[in-house]
């Protein structure tokens, strides 16, 4: 599959279809190979749009990278460098869960390579965001605090990074211990609830000057992780946006959860029953 280098980056991507283009990005450190992602791409692509689907830094078969002010910025920013590389134009930016934490500061601190957003499952709340930190950084830190980058390495959440990319491991190994430990309280501090942010590592200046097209699905009442009014309040405080409610029901992230954990199913299997909702507000209010 191809890899575009982007500064220091290896970054694995596919582009899927022909027309208008579109980026999808998925949560959690799943890459673009995980259940629904694909899906989502090729339901674009039979509407006549193009799908670029990749593997952020520290997911699926891309480069690992500990630099930036958090994961989500840094990630944020191999995105766009993504498209100026891929030289697709303005590009429809969307995302669930973590995805749509990485398109909502791409648009926001690189409004030049989004034409509009999309996003969904926007994880936010005292508990959502916290949740966060213990997700993405703390097992890392816990490593290393007293262990080796190499105890790093060994743990279960970079598995797929290091196989599917081997010399992510020596990426790791090749971290100063103590750097790499700052850099983890760093990127877990990004996660705090203080102040009630909208979006971690989303200014409310930067929010307010955004003008690019967003559509936003309502999140269910039942999901704590990404609450209804973390959907309404970005709704209510970002400029030019629509709030529509999702093609599925109320416990929609519980249901896929469930699913995942008992059938072998995917969290993000039932993305691509979005795409009709996100072609026709793209011919709508986009331009290109």
């Amino acid at each position: 599959m191809p890899i575009a280098a982007i500064g220091d980056l290896e970054i694995a991507y596919e582009i899927i279809g022909s027309g208008r283009p579109w980026v999808i990005t998925p949560g959690g450190r799943f890459s673009r190979d995980y259940g629904g992602v694909r899906e989502m791409a090729q339901a674009l692509a039979d509407r006549g749009q193009q799908a670029i689907i990749w593997d952020r830094p520290n997911c699926g078969e891309s480069s690992v990278n500990f630099t930036g002010a958090s994961e989500s910025i840094m990630q944020a920013d191999a995105l766009a460098g993504l498209l100026r590389h891929l030289d697709v134009g303005p590009t429809v930016i969307i995302g669930g869960s973590g995805g749509a934490r990485i398109s909502l500061l791409t648009a926001a601190r690189n409004p030049d390579v989004a034409a509009g957003l999309g996003i969904w499952w926007i994880s936010g709340g005292p508990f959502g965001n916290m949740t966060l930190a213990n997700v993405y950084c703390w097992p890392s830190l816990t490593a290393v605090w007293n262990g080796t980058m190499e105890d790093v390495a060994n743990l279960e959440t970079w598995e797929e990074v290091i196989r599917r990319n081997p010399r992510n491991r020596d990426r790791f190994l090749a971290q100063d211990r103590m750097e790499f430990r700052a850099t983890m309280e760093r990127w877990g501090h990004a996660y705090c609830a203080c102040g009630d942010p909208l979006v971690p590592g989303l200014s409310d200046g930067e929010a307010a000057a955004m003008t690019v097209p967003i559509l936003i699905f309502r999140s269910g009442e039942s999901d704590m992780f990404h609450t209804r009014a973390t959907s309404e309040r970005l709704a209510a405080n970002l400029p030019n946006v629509q709030l529509v409610e999702p093609p599925w029901g109320d416990r929609e992230w519980i249901e896929r959860g469930e699913s995942t954990r008992e059938a072998g199913g995917a969290l993000f299997e039932r993305w691509h029953l979005l795409t009709p909702q996100l072609v026709e507000w793209a011919d709508t209010v986009l331009k290109n």
